[in-house]
């Protein structure tokens, strides 16, 4: 989108009732509003627009259909990136992705926190933390990623988990809130049977 980013990070700012973010929101808004209007099958349309939503983007990435973020130029995502349908992603601050990144459908990443005080929360006093997310990451279904959290390369967020804080690599993490459940270790390449095809 080629924007300026103009949120702080990291400490509380005018968030609600502020002219300036809610023309650069409203901007956003009707690009993935046009996004989300194009026929799921449409590739290079859909790729067109990715590019003019997000800050920057690698090869062989899919969002799919609807998609919904703030800003878009706070979005960076890598290579053979895949998000099912529903994810959301507000995006006050830098939302990171790596390559070979999964991310099921219903998913919700949210760099902003209101005020905890009621005044400066009416007054629409907020904060934006950064997320960030590893290499080879699988997010399950439902899945609620919240300010200021990194989830580390291989790693897997099972379903409906609500992430509040950090998650490091090569685990297998779940629960509300999300915690880690055990290591990813080499037993979980014969978890599956493998179809041969025969």
């Amino acid at each position: 989108m080629n924007e300026k980013p103009i949120v702080p990070i990291n400490c509380l700012f005018q968030g609600c009732y502020n002219p300036a973010f809610e023309a650069q929101i409203s901007k956003c808004k009707e690009k993935c509003y046009q996004y989300n209007q194009l026929s799921p099958n449409d590739r290079e349309s859909q790729q067109k627009l990715l590019t003019e939503i997000l800050g920057t983007m690698g090869e062989n990435v899919i969002f799919t259909p609807p998609f919904w973020c703030d800003y878009g130029y706070n979005i960076s995502v890598g290579d053979y990136f895949y998000s099912n349908h529903n994810l959301i992603i507000t995006d006050g601050a830098k939302v990171t992705f790596g390559n070979n990144v999964f991310i099921a459908p219903n998913c919700c990443f949210t760099t902003a926190e209101h005020a905890i005080d009621p005044e400066q929360r009416k007054a629409g006093m907020e904060i934006a933390k950064p997320i960030t997310v590893g290499n080879n990451v699988w997010i399950g279904a439902g899945s609620t990623i919240l300010a200021g959290v990194t989830i580390g390369d291989n790693a897997v967020i099972g379903a409906g988990s609500v992430v509040t804080k950090s998650i490091p690599g090569n685990v297998v993490a779940v629960g509300v809130p999300c915690r880690v459940l055990r290591p990813i270790t080499e037993e979980d390449k014969y978890r599956y049977p493998l179809y041969t095809g025969d």
